[in-house]
């Protein structure tokens, strides 16, 4: 898995491309959440789940089904207010977005067993071919070392620098729509 650091930073980056209108606090928090949340599963390893089960670690909770339900949820839960409206779906498409972003770069990391993308369908797991992303180790204990140090080395380089290219790019085009519509 990627560090928790690197899933909320994915996140962040998406949400830059989002109106004003709707950025708050509430949104870039329940953003990270959403990012971070599908890890919740190694709680598993607690019962006696094996890694690769459905309910294991990067099993279910590391589905697109999974993450249409989580930012479905989020958003009908913190944008009652917003329900069904244009602005609801925008959102609800960030929270999916968010979560789904957590399986996407699990799938670009160095170790595990694969990401079930298809679970409940299909539980294989997955890699990309491409996988440059050092695996975080499970556990805070185990952050802070020198594997830890590599995760984050690892995720300044491919999560943090294209996505400081992204809001960039995104800035830019914000500022050239400002400017032309001036």
């Amino acid at each position: 898995m990627a560090s928790a650091f690197g899933h909320a930073l994915a996140s962040v980056a998406l949400g830059t491309g989002f109106s004003k209108a709707v950025k708050s606090w509430k949104f870039w928090t329940l953003g990270m959440i959403c990012s971070i949340f599908p890890d919740a599963d190694v709680i598993t390893f607690q019962f006696g789940i094996a890694y690769g089960s459905f309910w294991g670690h990067r099993g279910f909770s590391h589905s697109f089904l999974f993450a249409v339900i989580l930012g479905v949820l989020v958003t009908f839960t913190f944008y009652q207010n917003l329900k069904f409206s244009w602005k609801w779906f925008g959102l609800a498409a960030f929270f999916t977005l968010s979560t789904a972003s957590h399986s996407i770069l699990d799938a670009m990391t160095s170790g595990g067993l694969g990401v079930a993308f298809f679970s409940p369908w299909d539980d294989t797991r997955y890699f990309f071919p491409w996988r440059p992303i050092q695996v975080s180790p499970i556990g805070v204990e185990n952050f802070f070392s020198k594997w830890g140090q590599r995760v984050l080395l690892s995720e300044l380089i491919w999560i943090g620098i294209p996505s400081v290219i992204y809001m960039g790019i995104v800035a830019t085009l914000k500022w050239l729509k400002q400017k032309k519509s001036s």
